[in-house]
């Protein structure tokens, strides 16, 4: 919805430039993707409508909230992540609590699988993007932002022991993260904690989906400078050299596809399905007791 609150219009350039702003959020929330400000600078870059600085990054921030304030962009076509109210759960009736107990309805759809398997993302950005894949495959989203607490790992744990029945199978973390010195050591750090806090007892692999060298050089998304000033940037410069890139580059739909076909590879498809019907028949079955009063 576009909303005025103040009296402002931007000259030639930058109406030309909000225009495409605006043409690239409505692209992908018409694939029900929601996109941060971040990945429409991205966008930007890839369809080569501007040069990439991190000057120009704030000044499109600047320009994209001045027009939602100006009511000139839609403010539900860019979402801030970071940044969200935890409002309590409420109903407007009885059957409106019945209509939503119903569309959450889910059996364990892992169960008899031979994996246990969770996503985790470094950026509380992409979550808008991930979310739906880990609704679409029942999993476990973990967003990390950053270096995950010893809290965080150690509640993870338990819950992998759990979802493995004590290691009775294994587990898959799929990670998606920046392709940068911290970015990459995430990933160690994450195995290393896992195995500190399942005492070594269970089975598990930490894969990373996003974003790997493969795909910088299939995607080719826009790079930036490694930070020199990060611990491990001698030793990330010795092997990819000065340039790195964030995961946020790679467009939502391609993020999503590489999602797909990790899930895809571990999950018994037809397994599943049994569990979904299953699901759809209690359905029903509540439906028509309901009915009958």
């Amino acid at each position: 919805m576009k909303e005025q609150f103040i009296d402002w219009r931007p000259q030639k350039r930058n109406r030309i430039l909000l225009e495409q702003c605006q043409a690239i959020a409505e692209e992908y929330s018409g694939q029900d993707y929601k996109l941060t400000l971040r990945q429409v600078f991205y966008v930007l870059l890839g369809r080569a409508l501007i040069k990439s600085s991190e000057t120009m990054y704030k000044a499109l921030g600047k320009l994209i909230g001045n027009a939602r304030k100006a009511g000139l962009i839609d403010w539900d076509t860019i979402e801030d992540r970071g940044r969200q109210a935890d409002r309590p759960t409420e109903f407007d009736s009885l059957g409106d609590l019945i209509d939503t107990a119903l569309a959450w309805y889910r059996l364990p759809r892992w169960e008899g699988q031979k994996v246990y398997a969770e996503l985790w993302v470094e950026k509380a950005a992409l979550a808008g993007v991930l979310q739906p894949m880990a609704d679409r495959y029942h999993v476990t989203l973990m967003v990390n932002k950053g270096y995950s607490s010893l809290s965080a790992m150690y509640e993870s744990a338990k819950r992998i022991r759990e979802g493995t029945r004590d290691g009775e199978i294994p587990a898959t973390i799929f990670y998606l993260g920046d392709h940068d010195p911290s970015g990459l050591d995430m990933a160690r750090d994450i195995r290393e904690k896992l195995a500190t806090f399942t005492h070594g007892e269970i089975p598990f692999k930490v894969e990373m989906l996003a974003l790997t060298t493969e795909q910088v050089q299939k995607y080719n998304p826009p790079p930036n400078p490694t930070k020199l000033k990060d611990t491990r940037a001698k030793d990330y410069i010795a092997q990819f050299g000065r340039e790195c890139w964030e995961v946020d580059a790679l467009p939502p739909d391609v993020l999503q596809q590489i999602i797909t076909d990790a899930f895809d590879e571990v999950i018994d498809r037809d397994l599943m399905d049994k569990v979904k019907a299953r699901e759809e028949a209690d359905k029903a079955e509540l439906r028509e007791a309901l009915a009958r009063g």
